[in-house]
Parts: structure tokens; C-alpha cells; sequence
């Protein structure tokens, strides 16, 4: 028996994942590989730098303004990623975590929000539980093998390539809130 599809511009998705989507309430995001490619630049200073995709900016611009949290949990610490998220409007940003499903239990008492309404976007071993318990799991195209299994949805987009955007996308054209208009790059 075939499963019922919806299209969109990403591909066909199932129509009980496009269901899932409708009741996402708040995004939680990993950063390297999601929101960056991943990779991690040192200069000779030790000076740190990252690159962040303004298509993914937009995104959570778009579910911001759609009344979807967004929060980022990583394991890393930078000033790079406070100074992006904050630009953005990001207002939960937990870096240094170690113990990830602890910051998504506190995130989920804090906007008194069920699983089966957050979504959890994460490349690599460390983000599986988070992934596990949101209503809709997410893996970057690139991300490890196994934690794309364990995915409900691997993005047609690698981490820092439009990951983030696809998936804003998708939960803001589940919820009937997607438009196309003009604006600014973020």
C-alpha cells in the first residue's frame, strides 16, 4: 500500500509527518553542522569563526514572527553563536550542554509544550535524544548515518546550507503560514 504524499518544494513528504508539522510549537537546534556546515576555523590568534547561512536566518526570522520558538542547544561554547542567535531573536540559547535532553525537558516545561509539539534538528550523536523525543525529529542531509535513522525527516539540505530553512518551511506551510513576499536577507 502506498503511503499519501504531500509536495512540496523540498519533495514529496508523508502526509502524517505534514500533520506532525502542523502542531510544532517550538524548534530546538543543535548549531555545528545545523546552523553552520560544521566545520570550525582558527586563526592564529585563536580566534574562532563560523559561517551561518542567511537563508537559515530567514527561517527562524519566519517562525518567530509565526509565533514557533526556536532555541539552540550545543554542546560547544562560542561568542559567535550568542552574537547570531541573539541577532536573530533567538532568546533560549544553551551552550556548553552536555546533557541535552535535560535543556529540552526544561524548554518544554517552560512553554508548557507536549513532544508531539517540537521539533528537534541535530547531525550527530549527541542530539539522538532529542531528536528521539520530539514530536518530529530532523537530520541534515550531511549528518551521521545513524542519526539520520533515527530522524522522522532528513532534510534535502546539508547543515549550514539551508537545513534550518527547510525545515521552517515545511512547519510554516503545514500551519498555512508560509508566504512569498519581499523582505530583507537575515
Amino acid at each position: 500500500m502506498t503511503q499519501a504524499t504531500v509536495s512540496t518544494w523540498y519533495g514529496d513528504i508523508s502526509e502524517s509527518l505534514f500533520a506532525s508539522l502542523q502542531a510544532i510549537r517550538l524548534v530546538i537546534c543543535d548549531v555545528d553542522g545545523v546552523f553552520s556546515d560544521g566545520r570550525i576555523y582558527l586563526g592564529n590568534d585563536g580566534e574562532e569563526l563560523k559561517s551561518f547561512h542567511t537563508r537559515d536566518g530567514f527561517g527562524v526570522k519566519a517562525l518567530l514572527a509565526n509565533n514557533v520558538q526556536v532555541a539552540v542547544v550545543t554542546g560547544r561554547r562560542s561568542a559567535i553563536v550568542e552574537q547570531r542567535m541573539q541577532a536573530l531573536g533567538v532568546k533560549d540559547i544553551f551552550q556548553g550542554t552536555t546533557e541535552k535532553l535535560a535543556v529540552y525537558q526544561k524548554l518544554a516545561e517552560k512553554y508548557q509544550l507536549k513532544d508531539s509539539a517540537i521539533a528537534s534538528i541535530g547531525d550527530d550523536v549527541p542530539d539522538v535524544v532529542m531528536i528521539q523525543r520530539a514530536g518530529v525529529g530532523v537530520a541534515p542531509q550531511d549528518a551521521h548515518p545513524w542519526v539520520q535513522q533515527q530522524a522522522d525527516y532528513v532534510t534535502s539540505m546539508s547543515g549550514g546550507f539551508g537545513a534550518v530553512r527547510e525545515l521552517s518551511d515545511l512547519i510554516l506551510l503545514s500551519q498555512g503560514h508560509l508566504q512569498l513576499q519581499g523582505g530583507v536577507s537575515l
